[in-house]
């Protein structure tokens, strides 16, 4: 098993939008090969962070989703946007599972 959490670093403005925006995604992810389990954290202390957490099956998974095109059209909007995108920078984290309970 493979676990990506990419940790967003959102202005208070903007978390709104962005939730909105990663709502609209969650029930996409379920139909994605080897995704397990897809969620979008809110953290409670923090007005500047949310955390997008998914499970794969593999890291092969993971990585044919960034190449596929429903990865594209997933992030087709923050291309087409000519304003600077909500977040205001990330710190991605990638790990493989030892174990598992």
């Amino acid at each position: 098993m493979y676990v990506v959490m990419n940790e967003l670093h959102v202005p208070k403005e903007a978390k709104a939008h962005l939730s909105e925006r990663f709502g609209k995604s969650a029930e996409k992810m379920g139909s994605v090969p080897g995704c397990i389990e897809f969620m979008f954290l809110n953290n409670e202390k923090e007005d500047g962070k949310q955390i997008v957490f998914t499970k794969w099956e593999s890291k092969q998974d993971y990585e044919n989703w960034l190449h596929s095109d429903a990865f594209k059209r997933a992030h087709q909007e923050k291309r087409e946007s000519k304003e600077k995108g909500p977040t205001t920078s990330n710190e991605l984290n990638a790990y493989e599972v030892l174990y598992q309970s």
